[in-house]
Parts: structure tokens; C-alpha cells; sequence
């Protein structure tokens, strides 16, 4: 059975809530590889990381799944969703997992979902102590990614509601708090699984900060993606996605230097698949593990 223990560090000087998934054959003084598993947008540590964690685990990885500022039980500003902030919390969770006796602190790795793709891919770019990256489902270009859910007016619609919350900003010293998917516009698919699957989870949906998503147009992954090499990459992405482009990888790959790698999911969307039992997740999760067991030397004992 998986061990999972219950703890906490500091991003900033706020305390952030986490969970530590532990193989269930380890063995006293043993150091094992370990991969921190990154949320995606309104993600938290209960959805998608612990999804990667219980499939991981298994196979022999230490696994820490944990809220960014602002979410769950961690501290940080409600509503305050910005993906430069979430780099600095994937940071702090490295420093963390360095300290955890059952891990080999030169064996860590990210794994992004979504939008944490990107943030895995800029944590990595400035940290060498990241040794190999995983980005499914990933965004190169924030703006961009946005711009490709909605139509041309509700985009504009929402450049102007930006443009109008700097002013706000600047004279009231607050942000307008909207509906997250007023920001991020969910097709019809992954609605349908965000209703089923997402918002049952406690403190799912809750509203974001116009400044957040005015943070969020300038967050560029794909301009530093090239920094991670020597370090491997691994790009998952569906092909028939409809929430974040399949050009969003594309992008990612053409910009990134070897080793690297794009994995295409043929006739898969954006979570379709993001289910523990699914066929497609259980074939990424092979995959990523054979990805990062080539990567990465023998964990030490």
C-alpha cells in the first residue's frame, strides 16, 4: 500500500500544504528517485498530482503533491492565480524534497500538467537541480493559449476588461475577481469532465484576479524551453485537443535543443483520458517512466 504523509514548506515566506506519496517497498535508508507532479490551472494537490502520484508511486518514485500559494490549505492571496508565482512554489517544493531522507536529491524531476507544463518548463529552465521535465498538455505562449478558446469578441472582450483592471489597479490598489472560466474557456469536452471530475473536489472553481490573467498573457515557456537541454524533455500533448493547441507543444519542440521528445496522442483531447484506469493514461505513464528511468542514473541506496 502506498504511504502517503502530510507536509508542509515555505514558498516565499508563505507555508504550503503537501502530501508525500512513499513506495510501499522501501526500505530503511534507501534514496529513491522522485518527481513533483505540477497542477495545472485551479489545480490542486488532490486532483491531477495525486493522479500522477498514485500511478508513480508504484513503480518505485517518491511523489509530492502539493497547493500553490492561494489554493487549498496553503497560504497566499485567494484569487491570486499567477503561473511567475507558481515557479517560485515548484522551486521551494525542490528545496523541500531535498531534505526528505527517502529521496535522492539528484534524482528529481517534474512532471506539468497544462498550464504546469509551462511552469515545470520555467522552473527548469533557471534550476539544475531539475533533472528531467515532462510537460503534457503544455502552453508555450500564455496569450496565446488563451486567445485559441475563445472567439474574436469574447477575446477582445476580455483584452478590454484587462486593459480597464490595470487602471482600476492603479488608482484603487485591487483587482476584479471573475469566474475562472471567464479567463480559461472550456470546450464542451473538457467542460463536461471538469463539472464531473473537478468541481467535486473542495475549493475547485474559485474565482481568479483580472491582474492574474494579465500575468498569465506574459508567461512564454517556449522562450526559455531551449535552457534546459542537456536535460531531457518530454512533450505529451493530444492531438485533438480543444482547450490548449496542439501548435502549443509544437511550438515548445521547435524551440527546445536536444535531447527531446514529442509524443503525440492520437485521437485523444485535453482530458479524455485523465482517468487512473484509462488506457491512454496508463500508456504515458509507461511512457514517462521509461523516459525518465533512461534519463536518470540508479537512485542510491
Amino acid at each position: 500500500m502506498i504511504a502517503r504523509r502530510p507536509v508542509t514548506f515555505f514558498s516565499e515566506g508563505l507555508l504550503l500544504d503537501g502530501e508525500l506519496f512513499l513506495p510501499p517497498d522501501l526500505r530503511p535508508g534507501e534514496r529513491r528517485k522522485a518527481v513533483i507532479p505540477l497542477s495545472g490551472y485551479q489545480g490542486l494537490k488532490g486532483l491531477q498530482p495525486a493522479r500522477f502520484a498514485r500511478a508513480l508511486v508504484p513503480l518505485g518514485y517518491v511523489c509530492l503533491a502539493f497547493d500553490y500559494r492561494g489554493f487549498g490549505r496553503s497560504q497566499g492571496l485567494r484569487g491570486r492565480l499567477v503561473p511567475q508565482e507558481q515557479v517560485e512554489d515548484a522551486r521551494a517544493a525542490i528545496s523541500f524534497m531535498e531534505t526528505v531522507p527517502e529521496v535522492d536529491p539528484g534524482s528529481i524531476s517534474l512532471i506539468g500538467w497544462a498550464l504546469g507544463g509551462g511552469v515545470a518548463i520555467v522552473t527548469a529552465a533557471d534550476d539544475p537541480r531539475v533533472r528531467c521535465v515532462v510537460a503534457m498538455n503544455a502552453i508555450g505562449d500564455g496569450e496565446r493559449s488563451v486567445r485559441f478558446m475563445h472567439d474574436e469578441a469574447s477575446f477582445q472582450a476580455l483584452l478590454d476588461r484587462i486593459r480597464a483592471d490595470r487602471r482600476r489597479r492603479s488608482v484603487e490598489g485591487q483587482s476584479e475577481l471573475v469566474h475562472p472560466f471567464d479567463i480559461v474557456r472550456l470546450d464542451s469536452q473538457t467542460k463536461e469532465y471538469v463539472d464531473a471530475e473537478l468541481y467535486p473536489e473542495p475549493g475547485f472553481g474559485s474565482e481568479v484576479s483580472l491582474e492574474s490573467a494579465d500575468l498569465l498573457f506574459r508567461f512564454r515557456p517556449a522562450e526559455v524551453v531551449e535552457r534546459i537541454a542537456p536535460r531531457p524533455l518530454l512533450l505529451v500533448h493530444g492531438q485533438d485537443n480543444r482547450l490548449h493547441s496542439i501548435d502549443e507543444s509544437h511550438d515548445l519542440y521547435a524551440h527546445a535543443h536536444d535531447p527531446k521528445r514529442l509524443e503525440l496522442l492520437e485521437g485523444s483531447g485535453h482530458t479524455d483520458w485523465m482517468f487512473d484506469d484509462h488506457p491512454v493514461f496508463k500508456h504515458v505513464i509507461q511512457l514517462t517512466h521509461a523516459f525518465i528511468d533512461e534519463a536518470l542514473p540508479r537512485s542510491s541506496q
